[in-house]
């Protein structure tokens, strides 16, 4: 796979998009599917800001708490830009040089878990990991959901986890919604840490893969029982 850094174009204005955070909502109120993972890790039965399993819900970038309007290098919480507005080095989760002060975070931390500022510290993004777990125990399915397209996953104990394609904002637009999806994890690519690791899919395929941090993702949160 190949992964491109690509639209790093002028821009004007940044703003925080970890300010203001939410109140978080206690993780009793949310539903949680427990599908007999070997971890015993539940996931939620909705995306962040959705209140039922066909809702898109929200959309972050990769360490920040808050959706937005604009998702962009300009807007993006961990990165500077030089003079004409073009992404120039990350200040946080960096693994190279290349792109600023090394400080070896590869996980979010709670801070910048938006799972956790949303619904408490019960709750998280999950780990790449988790999400590899979860596709190796369970079988995975494109189907249509209340008239909502999007990836049915079923474990062995009968329960099931229906993930909608729900799309990626960058800039102003939503994208791909309907067709695919993308899914957050917590976990950094390392090889190149502009970058965080995703669960993408398509109608006829899903894989893990990896995304601009500053694009708009959809979130699924996890906590352990």
């Amino acid at each position: 796979m190949v992964c491109a850094l690509g639209m790093m174009t002028a821009c004007t204005e940044k703003d925080n998009g970890g300010s203001n955070e939410p109140t978080p909502i206690p993780t009793d109120t949310v539903k949680w599917v427990d599908l007999g993972l070997p971890s015993g890790l539940l996931w939620a039965e909705c995306n962040l800001g959705a209140s039922s399993p066909e809702e898109y819900g929200n959309y972050y970038a990769w360490g920040e708490t808050q959706p937005k309007d604009f998702y962009f290098w300009n807007t993006y919480r961990y990165c500077t830009l030089d003079n004409a507005g073009v992404f120039q080095t990350l200040t946080k989760y960096n693994t190279l040089e290349s792109y600023g002060t090394v400080d070896s975070l590869t996980t979010l931390q709670a801070i910048d878990d938006a799972a956790t500022a949303a619904l408490g510290n019960s709750a998280r993004t999950p780990t790449m990991a988790e999400w590899e777990e979860l596709i190796a125990n369970t079988t995975a399915e494109w189907t249509t959901q209340n008239n909502v397209n999007g990836y049915l996953f079923t474990a062995t104990n009968g329960n099931t986890l229906f993930l909608p394609a729900a799309g990626i904002r960058w800039s102003e637009e939503l994208r791909g919604e309907s067709s695919n999806g993308a899914y957050l994890s917590s976990t950094l690519c390392t090889e190149l840490p502009y970058q965080g690791n995703t669960f993408r899919f398509y109608s006829e395929d899903y894989f893990l893969y990896y995304d601009n941090r500053c694009s708009g993702l959809s979130v699924r949160a996890v906590r352990g029982k």
